[in-house]
């Protein structure tokens, strides 16, 4: 009975202590740098895609409060193979859903000191022109008037209608589970 008192006392001690944690304050911001990158397996091996072409906004004020959005141009994506590039552009129908987006609605800080804080970021991701609420674990780490932010997470491309992953009668496939991973700079200005 002792231990399970013990666990108890520890975890409301660390969800005190999270729940004190002094609110960070963010300024408005701008994507300055940054790089969005996939790591994806085919029957022929695994790859990855990326692109350094982002751009989005930050509204700021404390965490829970943050709006913003960030978006890539799905024909910027490159893995190193032109053919790859080509079926990837197909598949994504990039005429018509030129851009992989997401909404950001809130932060919650779950840890770490206030330089470089965990958080989970909340909003929604629209790939392919279907949009899903997601919340992505992250981090946040404030470099004097910069924010970098960082999350990798797992996508399913078939949650958002992306087909036409086999080629010569299913010999050549790409599987429909990725990884996915955002590293950003947002330029943080105070607000006038």
């Amino acid at each position: 009975m002792t231990i399970i008192r013990g666990v108890l006392l520890l975890g409301l001690t660390a969800t005190h202590l999270v729940a004190q944690a002094p609110q960070r304050t963010i300024p408005d911001g701008l994507v300055r740098e940054g790089k969005l990158s996939f790591d994806g397996r085919a029957t022929t091996g695994g790859f990855t895609g990326s692109t350094p072409t982002l751009t989005g906004t930050l509204q700021g004020g404390q965490l829970s409060q943050v709006r913003g959005w960030v978006e890539a141009p799905v024909r910027t994506l490159k893995t190193g193979n032109g053919k790859r590039d080509k079926d990837l552009n197909k598949s994504m129908e990039s005429g018509k859903y030129p851009n992989i987006r997401f909404e950001l609605s809130g932060i919650t800080p779950t840890g770490g000191p206030t330089d470089s804080v965990a958080v989970v970021l909340h909003g929604a991701l629209i790939i392919h022109g279907v949009t899903r609420k997601t919340d992505l674990r992250g981090t946040i780490r404030f470099e004097g008037s910069r924010a970098r932010v960082r999350t990798d997470f797992p996508l399913r491309l078939p949650d958002y209608r992306i087909g036409g992953l086999s080629k010569m009668l299913g010999v050549l496939k790409m599987y429909d589970d990725i990884e996915v991973h955002v590293d950003l700079v947002f330029g943080l200005e105070p607000r006038k």
